[in-house]
């Protein structure tokens, strides 16, 4: 591993002249230096406390500047190792159905480049302050050596229970803390089921576009793929149907309530349809709620595993939407005993847990400082995309189709012309240095025609100027 005094940080200097935030001008070096391979992957970062000593800046400025370089993926934290470099960065090279996520060019990285990620939060309102007090008082418990010991296979018992009685008030489900199995993010969580769930060669069916790392977890469990395509109110329930009566279907993975990466939500009848085939033909419904918690209208959608007709069923949702990307629990909420297996499972894999981060978020829980910071966020995403959907009206008018989604905190836009080369489009905008994801990311084979683009993570000037880009080269 190489040293944290690498040459990336000797020359690591912030300007108090400029505009632009510190913590952003931290981040946006660091950035540059691990493009120009002055940071390599794997190389130890300086902790908070010692880089914010040697630029003379507030411990959480640089605390601030490492979240969004955790968010992003550029570093990453173990407990052996501390923070480093992330070994995995986007900057790979490829043909033009793989290209690079990143585009190559260096200056691109310098200060003040515009990324519209896919929807992640932000992460400067999250309630740190409380969830590090929670922690304090965790660690200040008369019974803090219990938490010591190893956990629960399925997690900690209050917790669970905690978690239940929220899934049941907010989400009209009928959870009890045995079906529920804790894990460390929903990719853990997809990784587990689809283990637990399928075997090689088992069919199971995914929407076209949607998630990657999902069928990255049945791949690895030796499942073969099939995709399903996604229309105006969801995934095909016709061509699951076709699928199901033909093959030996094992499972269905879907995204109900804002499709990802669409927005879509699968409208009422479809839900009703595709219970009646799972109970039908047996295939388990594997439901990723991952944005359950930011809705606009009335209430929420009710989830399919809430239905009381569903039988097979494995619904997943996390805690990163709500607070931040780097807060790595998730959970399972199945039957009795696909949970059983679940746990032991995980025991294998993970036999400790994250009692500590399991109990802070209980006490945030108890003390209803979770629902608070929820309810105010809603608030705060409902302006920002209502923003977001002005600035769209302005600088994207008659050039993109989109619907303003009823919640989450992302817009899918389809170019109106079906012949635009995208990844040429994501090349022009790198020069004005604006960057977004392109197809690829979402696609199973052929990439779509279609762009994913979070609002909730930027600021409303970075987002218009973002978008007037945009706009520029659409």
């Amino acid at each position: 591993m190489s040293s944290p005094e690498s040459k990336g940080f000797k020359q690591l200097t912030i300007d108090r002249s400029l505009p632009e935030a510190i913590y952003i001008q931290i981040a946006d070096r660091i950035i540059s230096a691990i493009k120009d391979g002055s940071l390599l992957p794997g190389t130890a970062l300086p902790s908070t406390r010692q880089l914010s000593a040697e630029l003379k800046v507030n411990r959480n400025t640089v605390v601030r500047a490492f979240e969004i370089l955790s968010a992003e993926g550029w570093i990453s934290t173990t407990e052996r190792h501390g923070t480093v470099v992330s070994e995995t960065l986007p900057l790979a090279v490829g043909s033009k159905r793989n290209r690079p996520l990143i585009a190559d060019s260096e200056e691109i990285f310098r200060g003040g480049q515009i990324f519209i990620d896919d929807g992640i939060p932000d992460i400067t309102r999250s309630p740190i302050n409380e969830l590090a007090r929670a922690y304090r008082r965790v660690f200040k418990q008369k019974a803090r050596w219990q938490i010591m010991n190893l956990s629960n296979k399925l997690g900690d018992l209050h917790f669970r229970e905690a978690l239940s009685g929220m899934l049941n008030r907010n989400r009209q489900m009928r959870t009890s803390a045995g079906q529920l199995c804790i894990t460390r993010g929903s990719q853990m969580a997809l990784f587990l089921t689809a283990h637990c769930l399928l075997k090689k060669d088992d069919v199971i069916l995914v929407e076209n576009p949607g998630f990657k790392p999902a069928w990255e977890a049945f791949r690895h469990a030796g499942a073969r793929i099939i995709p399903v395509k996604v229309e105006p109110d969801g995934i095909c329930v016709e061509d699951i149907e076709r699928f199901a009566g033909r093959d030996s279907v094992k499972a269905v993975y879907l995204t109900p309530h804002h499709q990802y990466p669409t927005t879509v939500t699968l409208s009422l009848s479809k839900r009703l349809r595709l219970i009646e085939l799972s109970n039908h033909y047996g295939f388990t419904i594997i439901e990723d709620d991952y944005d359950n918690e930011f809705h606009f209208g009335l209430r929420p959608v009710m989830p399919i595993a809430a239905y009381d007709e569903v039988q097979n069923y494995v619904y997943i949702g996390t805690f990163s939407k709500l607070i931040a990307p780097a807060i790595r629990i998730g959970y399972i909420y199945s039957s009795i005993d696909f949970i059983e297996r679940v746990g032991e499972l995980r025991r294998i894999m993970d036999m400790q847990g994250d009692n500590f981060m399991e109990q802070a978020l209980l006490d945030l829980i108890d003390s209803g400082e979770l629902r608070r910071h929820q309810k105010r966020m809603a608030e705060v995403y409902r302006k920002k995309r209502d923003f977001f959907a002005s600035m769209l009206e302005k600088h994207l008018h008659e050039k993109v189709k989109y619907n303003i989604p009823t919640g989450g905190l992302a817009f899918w836009l389809v170019p109106t012309n079906d012949k635009i080369d995208l990844y040429k489009v994501r090349e022009q905008a790198n020069k004005s240095f604006v960057h977004f994801y392109t197809p690829d990311r979402f696609s199973f084979s052929e990439p779509v025609c279609g762009i994913r683009l979070g609002y909730a993570s930027l600021s409303d000037e970075d987002l218009e100027k973002g978008l007037s880009i945009l706009g520029k080269y659409l």
